[in-house]
């Protein structure tokens, strides 16, 4: 109750009263919501912000004291027009993420424990179109209404740090402890305790252990 009466005396103190009010009925609507969404989740203290969405949540598995900023966007796709799928997202304990993360997934995505994850930043195992291999999509197909597929499963490690806006696709696994730098765009292998950026994503840095740095690739 100390916390909470700390928090509205200074939200008064710091704005006008008419603004503080709806900033503390907003808060008080998302701690309700969370509380909600933790129940049926079965996902022990976890925190939403604002605007945020749980589609297909019997596919999704959460750890505990998972948090996230607004307008996250977690979607299980067990169907997408004639097509049917079995997806399993599984989020370990104490996972952050930042301001509009979007992950979706048609079939696996996992996250394990203490990650922290940036703000706008995209992780799918599945592309909207196949390109490669057989029965792959024409351009004369809208986009829309092409397959879902012509990804792979995304595993990400412990400890991981995923910088804003980048985008992570499958098939791709992120070592524990791995850093990824902001506007990076992620597939394949990222070994763990390395630091990688750019578009494709590239090792810049790796952790030296007997040292204790943070050497260049």
């Amino acid at each position: 109750m100390k916390k909470i009466a700390t928090a509205i005396f200074k939200l008064l103190k710091e704005n006008p009263a008419g603004i503080a009010l709806l900033l503390i009925a907003g808060r008080s609507w998302n701690r309700l919501t969370s509380f909600v969404m933790a129940l049926e989740l079965n996902a022990p203290g976890l925190r939403l912000g604002r605007c945020c969405r749980i589609i297909g949540g019997r596919h999704i598995s959460f750890g505990r004291n998972v948090s996230a900023g607004r307008d996250l966007w977690l979607e299980a796709v067990s169907s997408y027009g004639s097509q049917r799928f079995h997806p399993e997202i599984t989020i370990g304990d104490y996972v952050c993420f930042s301001d509009a993360v979007h992950i979706s997934a048609i079939a696996s995505i996992s996250i394990g424990s203490h990650c922290l994850f940036g703000s706008k930043i995209y992780v799918s195992d599945h592309n909207h179109g196949i390109y490669s291999g057989e029965s792959q999509s024409s351009p004369d197909e809208a986009p829309a209404h092409r397959s879902l597929g012509g990804g792979g499963p995304v595993v990400i490690g412990e400890n991981v740090w995923i910088g804003d806006n980048s985008v992570i696709i499958g098939p791709a696994t992120i070592g524990r402890g791995a850093i990824v730098g902001a506007n990076s765009v992620v597939r394949g292998v990222v070994p763990s305790n390395t630091i990688v950026a750019g578009a494709p994503a590239k090792p810049i840095r790796f952790f030296n252990s007997k040292t204790g740095s943070w050497d260049k690739a």
